[in-house]
């Protein structure tokens, strides 16, 4: 297969538009909008360039690629939506990643849209014994898997609230993201925040958001500008294990019973295609819709042994200015969750740190990095990108 490089992204901030309380009020439509003009502005493209788009959500309904690109020109190019969950983008990044790397293209669009309702999200239709027992809901799940993995490891109400304090720290520096504006929250704050499902605080979860992102991948030969070039190194998508014990639909991942889980096996794919290993990555992404998810994310992924990030964590490990950078733009936790916009958020912020682009967030020297998303399903999926 053929290189494969990112042309240009862009970013509808990701905020609240309902238009309560003095906020502008933006439908889905205007948010995908928004983004790709971005995108084929970064990439110095016009519409009439790409050849084909991937685009997804997860509560916009029917063929909310379709519905965005309406709004800057039908062409006939082919648009397929897909959904996966929070992964939802970065499946369709993939997706474009492999139509261009097979050569089945040579330009194509991968976009994300979201516009959530307040509140809640539910995992989908649930048997009736599951809802009874209050499991219908993201949140309760992740409790769950949370108090498992606190007997496993050790861990601590403590290491999931400096979580959510690193994470709001990195986003105060993100202009595109919810809590750009907002004030640094701090642990005490974290644990005394009110109870969602017992352990998880209300500011150990992730809040919904609006937005959008969009990716313009191509052949390197197709690209406008020649400095700088990052390329996606590998990209993988793996699903439920069987034989694992997961319960049906579970998104959460990290209860340890048998075999790989989805996120370990990713990992093990995406490093063993790409190459490289866990020691080799100058910035990465993790998925934290819950504070507890960005602790064992890194531990399935390799980053450090199980129960030893939080060790990590609390030495500064993976602060900005660290060893190993992680969630730079604030991640899930500070940038916000339009769930369908996620997964290219992820893809976004790493490609921007290896393009020395990140601002005040940069990392020195960043050369190569990694994100991983994972989404209802379960779906993983991982993103490597270089420079």
């Amino acid at each position: 297969m053929r290189e494969v490089a990112i042309a240009g992204v862009g970013i509808a901030k990701f905020g609240r538009y309902d238009g309560q309380k003095g906020r502008t009020n933006k439908e889905a439509e205007d948010l995908g909008e928004e983004a790709i003009v971005e995108a084929l502005k970064y990439a110095d493209m016009e519409w009439k360039d790409m050849q084909a788009a991937f685009a997804g959500s997860c509560e916009q309904g029917m063929a909310i690629g379709h519905r965005c690109i309406g709004r800057i020109g039908e062409t006939g190019i082919p648009i397929t939506n897909v959904e996966g969950g929070c992964s939802t983008s970065l499946i369709a990044l993939r997706h474009a990643y492999q139509a261009v790397a097979t050569e089945l293209y040579d330009v194509v669009l991968a976009l994300g849209v979201e516009k959530l309702k307040p509140g809640l999200l539910g995992a989908w239709p649930d048997p009736i014994w599951k809802k009874m027992m209050g499991l219908d809901v993201i949140p309760a799940q992740y409790a769950c898997n949370m108090v498992r993995y606190m007997e496993d490891t050790g861990s601590t109400m403590e290491d999931f609230a400096r979580v959510a304090v690193q994470e709001r720290h990195n986003a105060t520096l993100n202009p595109n993201a919810l809590f750009f504006d907002a004030s640094e929250i701090t642990m005490e704050e974290v644990l005394n925040s009110r109870m969602v499902a017992w352990p998880l605080t209300l500011l150990m979860c992730s809040a919904n958001a609006d937005g959008a992102t969009a990716a313009i991948v191509c052949s390197k030969e197709k690209l406008r500008s020649k400095e700088k070039i990052v390329t996606i190194a590998a990209s993988v998508q793996t699903g439920g294990v069987y034989g694992r014990g997961e319960t049906e639909g579970k998104a959460g991942g990290s209860v340890k019973i048998q075999n790989l889980n989805h996120g370990e096996l990713g990992a093990k794919q995406v490093w063993e295609t790409s190459g490289y290993g866990p020691e080799d990555m100058d910035v990465i992404g993790v998925y934290d819709a819950f504070s507890p998810s960005f602790l064992w994310d890194l531990e399935e992924a390799g980053f450090c042994k199980p129960g030893e990030a939080r060790h990590l964590l609390k030495e500064g490990y993976f602060e900005i200015g660290g060893k190993l950078p992680v969630n730079t733009d604030g991640g899930i936790m500070g940038r916000g969750h339009p769930t369908g916009a996620t997964g290219i958020a992820f893809a976004i912020e790493i490609f921007r740190q290896l393009r020395e682009e990140a601002g005040p967030r940069q990392v020195a020297g960043a050369k190569i990095g990694i994100c991983h998303t994972m989404g209802a399903g379960p779906n993983s999926v991982f993103t490597m990108l270089k420079r």
